[in-house]
């Protein structure tokens, strides 16, 4: 039997890297997906394939730092599907890149935006619908990166993810007694568009991969069955954790 049969998941940042692959799998597991992300086409392609593939999934475009777009997301989840269980707010950005003093309130404000409120919002309209439906699963996209090492011109990055670790311990207290469990995934190096943007040459991904106690970055499939237990049953006495699944970058020191 699949892992999500019956259950229906939004899946935010569904465009490209870890969104993708999580709602590829989400579907392949049985659950009706609802895909998001500011890139209609890439949105429609990800429909057509999994729809290729048996599936059932529906795009709805647009940018999750805007209220309306999160409620609206959720109207369109119950219109199309009848509830919702499972939440995967992914969308994120790596932000402005500069030393702390060089960093513009601008680029601080958006990476904010864009990583820490959107999640906050998706959230703030999930969770009473997820309520309704008895109970479900809200997973967050952290990272190990303000959490168990200091990267040197990410501190807006490092802030917000440090930030969604505070609220899943929060929304997690709030709403355990509703029966929806809240939990944070902390990738560490996956290749991913944004994978590519920090390590942008041989040499660079060379030396991101040997940070890692396995030696090597992440296929966006394997963080997506981290977020596949979490959604799933599995995972059903779990909530408020973050959960590294970093290939032991935070460990390594050799």
């Amino acid at each position: 039997m699949n892992m999500l049969s019956g259950k229906v998941a939004v899946v935010t940042g569904a465009s490209s890297g870890i969104g993708r692959a999580t709602a590829r799998l989400f579907a392949h597991e049985g659950a009706k997906v609802v895909v998001t992300a500011r890139r209609r086409q890439q949105l429609d392609d990800l429909v057509t394939e999994i729809a290729t593939n048996g599936g059932t999934a529906i795009a709805h475009a647009g940018d999750v730092r805007d209220e309306a777009f999160a409620e609206a997301l959720v109207e369109t989840t119950l219109r199309a599907f009848g509830g919702l269980d499972i939440a995967f707010n992914n969308a994120g950005t790596l932000g402005e890149m500069a030393s702390v003093a060089e960093v513009s309130l601008a680029g601080w404000r958006d990476t904010l935006e864009t990583n820490l409120t959107s999640a906050f919002l998706g959230a703030k309209h999930q969770a009473p619908a997820m309520i309704e439906r008895g109970g479900g699963s809200l997973i967050f996209t952290s990272s190990f990166v303000g959490y168990t090492a200091g990267m040197p011109g990410m501190a807006a990055y490092a802030a917000t993810k440090a930030g969604l670790i505070g609220l899943t311990q929060v929304l997690a207290a709030e709403l355990g007694v509703s029966g929806v469990r809240v939990n944070a995934i902390l990738p560490g190096g996956t290749d991913t568009p944004m994978g590519s943007a920090v390590a942008d040459t041989p040499e660079a991904r060379a030396y991101v991969e040997s940070l890692h106690a396995l030696e090597r970055t992440a296929k966006p499939e394997e963080i997506a069955q981290s977020v596949l237990h979490l959604a799933s049953d599995a995972s059903s006495f779990m909530t408020g954790t973050a959960m590294l699944v970093d290939g032991g970058i935070s460990i390594r020191r050799a």
